[in-house]
């Protein structure tokens, strides 16, 4: 059996319990899940594609493909042949079976950054690698290593990497022969600051060798239950990862396939999704702040790092007796042991209830 950390969210299940406790109900600010409408737009995509009795591509249509592209276009400065646009059920498993898929194995270190979304940890140890986080590449000296995970925005801090710093990356990456991959899912969600791709010509001189951009709909368009992503970069890449996938049966279904590709055309809906995470955001973290916690990173996405001081799971605690769950700082690294990751993701009345149990 391959050995694997317990899966962290269920160490929260009794503070979950004494948040629950509180007369008003629970403000479930742990997980960034998605609360709001599924745009109508996309739902009415989906209805229409829904008699799809035939299998799908793996590859996806190339209807999507365009689309995925048109928005890396239009959005974000990157310009990307829908060729190397690949369909994910989803980034997460992406990200948990991309070591074993690049063909990572015992004795290679799978790099990513000091605080991180669990799976990539994961990720290392199902192909049976070894996890290695750090912020530092100089610290791996000459060692060549196969895989370099980015997140910018970084959940769970909402720091932003600079183009100069991504560049750095790519260079170092290149040299050893590495594949950089960067997840990217908060993209859309720069505050303060504004997020880069990887694949930004500012970032890789104009060229996707050896790099992935790996994107989700989750966020910007409340699409976590289609299970909506893609990866997009090195055509030599994609194509190697289409012939697994294909291998393996991991298809996007067809309807999701088109309601996916609406969703991508769509900015409207985005902006106005991203305007309601601004409001929340902006009525969370003063008071926050003012009940004495303090806010570090947190430039984009949709969490706030926070610290009062206390280790992790003494704040998790004094939040829940208030009715307030968020999750505790070390599930993303031992380097957040004295931090809180709080998502802005409850809907507005939940929102507002946290705001009057904080004064």
């Amino acid at each position: 059996m391959i050995g694997l950390p317990d899966f962290p969210w269920d160490r929260l299940t009794p503070l979950k319990q004494l948040a629950a406790s509180h007369p008003d109900g629970i403000v479930d600010l742990s997980v960034g899940t998605p609360v709001d409408p599924v745009p109508a737009v996309v739902r009415q995509a989906l209805a229409d594609a829904s008699d799809s009795p035939g299998y799908p591509l793996t590859y996806g249509t190339e209807r999507l493909r365009s689309a995925a592209a048109g928005w890396l276009r239009r959005r974000h400065g990157v310009e990307v042949d829908q060729a190397n646009v690949l369909p994910l059920i989803g980034s997460k498993e992406f990200v948990a079976w991309l070591p074993t898929f690049l063909g990572v194995g015992q004795g290679q270190r799978v790099v990513f950054p000091e605080l991180a979304y669990p799976t990539y940890d994961v990720g290392a140890r199902l192909a049976g690698a070894e996890p290695y986080a750090t912020d530092g590449l100089l610290a791996l000296g000459p060692e060549r290593v196969p895989l370099v995970w980015v997140n910018s925005p970084s959940n769970p801090t909402g720091k932003v990497l600079p183009a100069d710093h991504l560049r750095k990356v790519v260079s170092w990456a290149r040299e050893r022969g590495a594949v950089v991959a960067s997840d990217e899912c908060y993209i859309e969600l720069g505050w303060e600051e504004q997020p880069v791709s990887i694949l930004h010509p500012d970032v890789c001189g104009g060229s996707h060798e050896g790099l992935l951009a790996v994107h989700s709909l989750s966020k910007r368009s409340n699409l976590a239950g289609y299970r909506a992503g893609f990866v997009a970069g090195d055509p030599a890449l994609v194509r190697r990862l289409l012939e697994i996938r294909k291998h393996a049966g991991m298809i996007m279904p067809g309807p999701v396939q088109a309601a996916m590709a609406v969703a991508l055309d769509d900015d409207e809906h985005a902006e106005e999704q991203r305007a309601r995470y601004a409001a929340r955001r902006a009525a969370l973290r003063p008071a926050l702040e003012a009940a004495g916690w303090k806010i570090e990173h947190s430039t984009a996405g949709l969490y706030l790092w926070a610290s009062n001081g206390a280790g992790c799971w003494d704040q998790v605690r004094a939040l829940a007796e208030k009715g307030i769950l968020v999750a505790p700082g070390d599930f993303y690294g031992e380097a957040g042991g004295l931090h809180v990751r709080i998502a802005v993701t409850a809907d507005d009345e939940r929102i507002g209830a946290a705001v009057r149990r904080l004064q």
